[in-house]
């Protein structure tokens, strides 16, 4: 047997979503069964044939950096920013505690600064190509928030952003491991950010036919697993971690929240947005995962699934789930937050993988909202409408992460050992 690679240990997480600001304030409104779908505020909707959402409604840009910063900044940027200083505050990685040679930033987006974009369209159409913003060619660009947050850190080492459609988050942090397992960073802050609710984002995936069209009952439109599921709400913030080497970790004394045992990543190759109805490339990302993490499925305590509350995507993450499990699905609770939170599309797997993080720290399984008729297609343990406490202590969790493309992404994220 191969020795083992050093471990990659979590020691931050940040978070902006629809359910809060801060981790411990998300943390409770998941457990709480807290819906953030409501009428979209952000712009006129009224001539959408979607025109609900779930929007960040409790972030003030001011909080977390100076007015005249916030203004120059795509919303998807301040998201990452603000999410970002909160997992290095956690981390307690002061000045000092890391060489900015060997700390890296990897923060994803599937669609980047679409803010920045309309805005730009709008001016360039309505007043002329001089009155398009000097900050336009920046702010639209999806790295843009992996950048900025490198040159706010003082983050010297790599630095990239990832676009893989829903499954960025998961990819970001998963490939932020490999970074520090080859030995090129000692700290890596990953994640993802995203702020697509706009005219166009709206619009655009509507077209697609995978979003809820349940404007008239917009606290339950979002219902993953249920048989009367009609397609995801948007969502939009940034989940972010700090990943260390475990030796890292143990030199400056951090506390441990989690260990990134394993992470697996596959492509469909089959369609541009519908998944394999088998969940083929599913089974295998998650069975990667396992192998890296050197665990077998029996060891798994708890899946935060994909769970968008789309017919086809549902049915095929439960064929997948029962493929890798087998008659042990019975027995495994998984939930899909995104009842919750709606899709918050690249960003939500960070937002999931901090919700992971805190599920094992806490012992307490985030529901499943909404679920009130089970579908034939779907034989799961969904977690419905409360949170659960868990018997024994949680060992492993996984986070299920598939996007537009054929992308499939599963992190493993197993408790720190106690004395850690």
């Amino acid at each position: 047997m191969t020795p083992r690679a050093e471990r990659i240990v979590v020691t931050g997480l940040g978070i902006v979503s629809p359910i809060g600001t801060g981790a411990e304030t998300a943390w409770a409104r998941a457990l709480a069964g807290t819906s953030s779908c409501a009428p979209i505020r952000a712009f006129d909707a009224s001539e959408h044939l979607v025109r609900i959402a779930c929007e960040v409604t409790d972030f003030d840009p001011t909080d977390h950096m100076d007015a005249r910063e916030a203004r120059r900044l795509d919303p998807v940027v301040r998201f990452a920013l603000a999410a970002s200083r909160e997992a290095v505050r956690e981390a307690d990685l002061a000045d000092g505690a890391v060489d900015p040679d060997r700390f890296g930033v990897i923060i994803g987006s599937g669609i980047g600064g679409l803010h920045t974009l309309e805005a730009g369209f709008e001016a360039l159409y309505r007043l002329g190509p001089k009155r398009v913003s000097p900050m336009t060619s920046a702010m639209m660009i999806p790295d843009m928030a992996a950048g900025y947050v490198a040159i706010a850190l003082d983050a010297r080492g790599p630095n990239f952003c990832v676009v893989s459609a829903c499954a960025t988050g998961a990819h970001a942090i998963g490939e932020a491991a490999e970074v520090l397992r080859r030995g090129d960073a000692d700290v890596m802050v990953a994640g993802a950010a995203e702020a697509g609710i706009t005219p166009l984002g709206i619009a655009a995936f509507h077209r697609t036919g995978a979003m809820s069209t349940r404007n008239d009952d917009p606290a339950r439109a979002c219902r993953p697993f249920d048989r009367h599921r009609d397609g995801f709400v948007m969502g939009e913030g940034a989940g972010i971690v700090v990943l260390e080497t475990e030796a890292h970790a143990a030199r400056r004394g951090a506390r441990v929240l989690a260990e990134l045992a394993g992470y697996g990543a596959t492509a469909d190759a089959h369609h541009i947005t519908a998944p394999r109805e088998d969940g083929a490339g599913a089974v295998r990302a998650m069975r990667i995962a396992l192998a890296k993490a050197r665990a077998v499925p029996e060891d798994v305590g708890y899946v935060n699934a994909h769970g968008t509350g789309t017919v086809q995507n549902d049915a095929a993450e439960a064929r997948a789930l029962a493929a890798v499990f087998g008659e042990g699905l019975a027995r495994l609770p998984v939930s899909s937050t995104k009842g919750m939170h709606g899709h918050c599309m690249g960003a939500a797997g960070g937002i999931e993988a901090v919700l992971c993080a805190l599920a094992l720290q806490h012992g307490v399984l985030p529901p499943t909202i909404n679920y009130e008729v089970p579908d034939p297609e779907c034989p799961l343990d969904v977690v419905p409408n409360a949170a659960r406490s868990v018997a024994e202590p949680l060992e492993l969790v996984l986070s299920n992460s598939f996007g537009f493309g054929g992308h499939n992404a599963c992190l493993a994220f197993r408790a720190p050992p106690a004395d850690a």
